[in-house]
């Protein structure tokens, strides 16, 4: 059967300053609210596995920009760091040897050090050195990530999908009776709520094993398509009963969906979740749902994957939640802009249906509508892949 695909990485994009030559990552952390000032003479700094680099001893507040070279054999992490290592301001993820990238920050009037982490082990750090004066824009840093900050959130978000579980096993258990007695109009009543308690769940994607691609897989790719027999789960079922299949064809389909969701119950707890894909998925959920919801692709029949894309900006509600406290620790204003544009996506979605009984297909959305909808949503990734970066482990700063 064909499982839903992997998530692909999100493009870093927003405040994320990117530059990438021979294979290495530059990365400034700031702030979109940064007032745009000129770019300052980058200072040129090599480093290696005894020294990293010799900042001047004395630099003046605002906009800051070292052109380093990697003179080590091996690769090199840098980062503009306080003396104790405390805060970060900036960073290069990933220099390679004999390469150069630039590391720009704006930092505030203090102390503030370069730190080299080398892929073959050493760790070294340049003598401090001052800045000072006064500079609109100044960046104040923030505590690098470690994987294990993650695991509250992790622990949250488990206990939130356990939690579900019972209601989503639920509605698939009506569906299935409404199945075996016949009754296929309330079959079709009763499938999406039923499918949209799975599409809420959408952090899980791959946290699922299996039971994903079961539960709510698609045909694409199948030997048959949607005529596969090995095709089941919630889009196999909206197909059956909405392509006119009699109950006696759907009853297997419904009877397998409650049985994969009861396994899915007694297999999540062994699951594992690695920790630090939990920020990817705050992207990736509506990424997915912008390729395969708002474009119409999943329709199998209902015309409801407007009512999808809804669920999975819910899922994505909760997982930001969960990460709340991290993203205010380091880019307070990033929340509360995702929040704000979270909202005005479910309310343009609202107005997509506003005055109907059921929702809209997505193919038969006005131009106005689809332009907003696409907008809108396309604006809110563009802010939600700033997350990974952000909450990105750094156990080695």
């Amino acid at each position: 059967m064909s499982a839903r695909p992997r998530f692909r990485r999100p493009l870093l994009a927003g405040a994320l300053a990117l530059t990438v030559a021979g294979g290495a990552l530059a990365v400034a952390l700031g702030s979109d609210d940064a007032p745009a000032t000129a770019a300052p003479a980058p200072l040129t700094v090599s480093v290696d596995r005894h020294s990293c680099g010799a900042p001047p001893a004395r630099l003046p507040a605002g906009p800051v920009a070292f052109d380093v070279t990697d003179a080590a054999p091996t690769f090199v992490t840098v980062y503009l760091t306080d003396p104790t290592g405390a805060r970060a301001f900036a960073e290069i993820r990933w220099l390679g040897p004999r390469h150069t990238l630039p590391l720009t920050g704006s930092p505030a009037a203090g102390r503030y050090a370069l730190r080299c982490v080398f892929s073959d082990g050493p760790v070294v750090t340049s003598a401090p050195f001052a800045v000072t004066g006064q500079a609109s824009g100044a960046e104040s840093g923030y505590r690098p990530m470690t994987s294990t900050d993650l695991e509250q959130p992790v622990t949250g978000y488990r206990a939130w999908v356990s939690a579900a579980l019972p209601g989503l096993l639920a509605a698939a258990r009506t569906l299935d009776a409404d199945v075996a007695r016949g009754d296929l109009p309330a079959a079709r009543s009763d499938w999406l709520p039923a499918h949209l308690a799975y599409e809420r769940l959408g952090a899980a994607y791959n946290s699922f094993g299996d039971f994903d691609g079961s539960i709510d897989g698609r045909p694409d790719g199948l030997p048959d398509g949607v005529d596969d027999s090995g095709w089941t789960g919630f889009l196999a079922i909206e197909h059956a009963l909405w392509h006119g299949a009699p109950a006696g064809r759907v009853r297997p389909l419904t009877q397998k969906l409650v049985a994969d969701v009861t396994g899915l119950i007694a297999d999540f707890p062994s699951e594992d979740i690695d920790s630090e894909d939990l920020p990817l998925r705050t992207h990736e959920i509506l990424e997915n749902a912008l390729q395969f919801q708002l474009t119409g692709h999943d329709d199998q029949g209902a015309g409801t994957t407007l009512a999808t894309l809804d669920a999975n900006v819910q899922g994505t509600q909760e997982v930001l939640s969960l990460l709340t406290p991290l993203l205010r620790e380091r880019d307070p204003g990033l929340v509360d802009g995702l929040e704000g544009q979270l909202t005005a996506l479910r309310a343009e979605l609202a107005a997509a249906r506003a005055g109907q009984a059921s929702w809209p297909a997505a193919a038969g959305l006005d131009r106005s509508t689809r332009e907003r909808l696409d907008g809108a949503l396309g604006a809110l990734l563009e802010q939600l892949a700033r997350i990974p970066n952000l909450l990105a482990a750094r156990n080695d700063a």
